[in-house]
């Protein structure tokens, strides 16, 4: 009993889904530490050396005797910001021209119409009359 119902375990962990979440999770993980890695030591001391002041976390107002710690916020939203657009330009942008190069060429689709020589309206290639001014159309072979 108790090995059949590990079998069913191992049958559903071996499953090609919950692999490739696994999968993904894991290099999820290990590319978030590579995009922090780059804003918090590459591009937060770039913005600090452009803007002066490169932590906000002290800045903080009070009223009523309760203190509003905006600054912590603030450090967080640019840092937020920096790793989005990090992303973006790092990761999305080369992935997607890689992907231009790489994936299929989209062929154009054969016409299905051909124009009326007398009222230039479009009508079926297989057409021999025209629907529209009734002028007898030249079969498609000949057309070409």
């Amino acid at each position: 009993m108790l090995n059949k119902a590990f079998g069913g375990f191992k049958q559903f962990i071996l499953r090609g889904n919950v692999v490739d979440l696994a999968v993904g999770i894991m290099i999820g993980a290990a590319f978030n530490s590579v995009v922090s890695a780059l804003v918090k030591d590459i591009l937060t001391p770039l913005i600090a050396a452009i803007v002066a002041r490169p932590d906000f976390s002290k800045l903080a107002f009070t009223i009523h005797g309760s203190q509003f710690l905006y600054g912590d916020f603030i450090n967080n939203l640019i840092s937020f910001l920096i790793t989005a657009i990090a992303v973006y330009f790092f990761v999305v942008l080369p992935i997607n021209e890689l992907n231009k190069k790489m994936g299929p060429k989209q062929t154009e689709a054969a016409p299905t119409t051909m124009q009326c020589p007398e009222c230039l309206s479009a009508i079926p290639l297989g057409a021999h009359r025209c629907a529209y001014c009734t002028a007898v159309i030249a079969p498609a072979a000949s057309l070409k």
